[in-house]
């Protein structure tokens, strides 16, 4: 990259956040390019007009935010972005903020999006998506005394209905809530004694929906799916206060 990319920022106060919107503009508008290499730190100082201090610092918060990678001898790249740089935030965000009805929000986040998205992979839904969802149900009906096994099948069940929606948006909705499932599914788990049976039998209902293009039927079965799951959940956080 050559020439001056960059203005003098001008401005003695916060310096670093400045400078921080400013790279990040210019990866949003394409000026900087996935995997392109920045000017060493000494030019873009010059180009900013400021400091090594607050140059670092802005560069160590677009590498902590997940936009540059920072390789020692190399020098600062534009990150390429996946899906988990913009999900593992979003889950551990979700994860600190948590509160006392944390594990009820979530269901009732999951009640709100997922039925929908259960639709649309019946209308949309791949030959491939229908291998892995029966592949997964297989898998799921077997692991009756593994505990993190159910968890993971569960949790990957609804990712890969996401995914045969065909919407590359609604993954990255549902993943950060699958993934603050485990520590609800181990609660439920300790108090519910059929929660395996009942996700058999309803991921059975939702999946049959799914392969039969019945869109308002799976819609409908992961409604009731999730109604249950509720249920489940305020158990054991009933259990919880009891025992509290």
């Amino acid at each position: 990259m050559s020439g001056t990319r960059f203005k003098s920022v001008g401005k003695p106060e916060l310096l670093s956040q400045t400078v921080e919107t400013a790279i990040e503009e210019a990866i949003r508008s394409g000026d900087l390019a996935e995997g392109e290499k920045l000017p060493s730190e000494m030019e873009l100082c010059s180009q900013f007009g400021v400091s090594r201090t607050a140059m670092r610092e802005a560069l160590r918060m677009l590498s902590a935010r997940g936009l540059l990678r920072i390789e020692k001898g190399r020098g600062t790249f534009v990150r390429r972005l996946s899906a988990d740089s913009v999900v593992t935030p979003m889950e551990l965000y979700l994860h600190m903020h948590s509160g006392t009805d944390h594990a009820l929000h979530v269901v009732g986040a999951r009640q709100l999006i997922e039925p929908p998205i259960a639709a649309a992979a019946a209308l949309h839904h791949t030959e491939e998506d229908a291998e892995k969802l029966r592949a997964n149900m297989a898998e799921l009906a077997g692991a009756t005394d593994d505990r993190e096994a159910l968890t993971r099948l569960d949790m990957a069940f609804h990712l890969l209905i996401a995914e045969a929606a065909h919407n590359p948006v609604l993954p990255l909705f549902v993943r950060p809530i699958q993934m603050l499932m485990p520590a609800i599914k181990a609660d439920v788990y300790e108090v519910v004694g059929d929660a395996h049976s009942a996700a058999v039998h309803w991921h059975t209902k939702v999946l049959d929906a799914i392969l039969g293009r019945d869109a308002e039927a799976a819609e409908t079965a992961m409604k009731q799916h999730l109604e249950i799951a509720r249920e489940h959940v305020e158990s054991a956080l009933g259990r919880r206060v009891q025992a509290a």
